[in-house]
């Protein structure tokens, strides 16, 4: 179930009561639109006095954003853009099958399909049935990025969650660096 609500600092919040979610969680998009999560047997004032609790953060989170934006290089034009995307994707088709199966091989986890997408919300995705999907973009990584977001997939082949398994997991097989390959991997926006 989805809904508006307008805060007073914050203005409109979507929010969503939804079976997947498994807490109370925010999320701040690079245009500065909130989303606020929530499972269901958790009531929307609950959720609602989270948000509340999260205002300033939310806020510092925004600003980051927008100093991440400003300092972006303008919207090429629709050809050109067109033109960059395809190359992307070459390079990917190039670089990321190969990539995939070498740390899959190093690590011991198995998937069962690679699907390479222009996805400009996450840098990859690992399906209930163990398919991963990965964003061309990574491209624009350096390649210890790269390898850090194939690993953080591969992952959750064992674990479907972000749970305190998961992420020891992450962390063994990333020689305990997890922490801050992800805060560097935050640096980054898919553009």
């Amino acid at each position: 179930m989805t809904s508006v609500h307008v805060h007073p600092r914050l203005g409109e919040v979507t929010l969503s009561q939804t079976l997947r979610a498994r807490r109370i969680s925010i999320s701040v998009r690079a245009t500065g639109v909130v989303r606020l999560s929530f499972p269901y047997g958790v009531s929307q004032k609950r959720a609602l006095a989270f948000l509340e609790q999260k205002a300033g953060w939310i806020e510092a989170a925004r600003e980051r954003l927008s100093r991440k934006r400003a300092a972006l290089p303008e919207q090429l034009p629709p050809a050109e853009a067109k033109a960059r995307i395809e190359e992307l994707r070459r390079a990917a088709k190039a670089d990321l099958p190969a990539r995939i199966e070498r740390i899959a091989a190093q690590t011991g986890l198995k998937y069962a399909k690679l699907t390479i997408r222009a996805s400009r919300t996450k840098w990859g995705s690992c399906s209930g049935q163990n398919h991963i999907s990965l964003s061309l973009f990574l491209m624009t990584l350096p390649e210890h990025l790269r390898d850090y977001v194939i690993v953080h997939e591969l992952c959750h082949t064992v674990h479907h969650n972000h749970s305190p398994r998961f992420h020891a997991l992450v962390d063994r097989l990333v020689g305990g660096r997890e922490k801050p390959l992800n805060r560097e991997l935050r640096g980054f926006v898919i553009r």
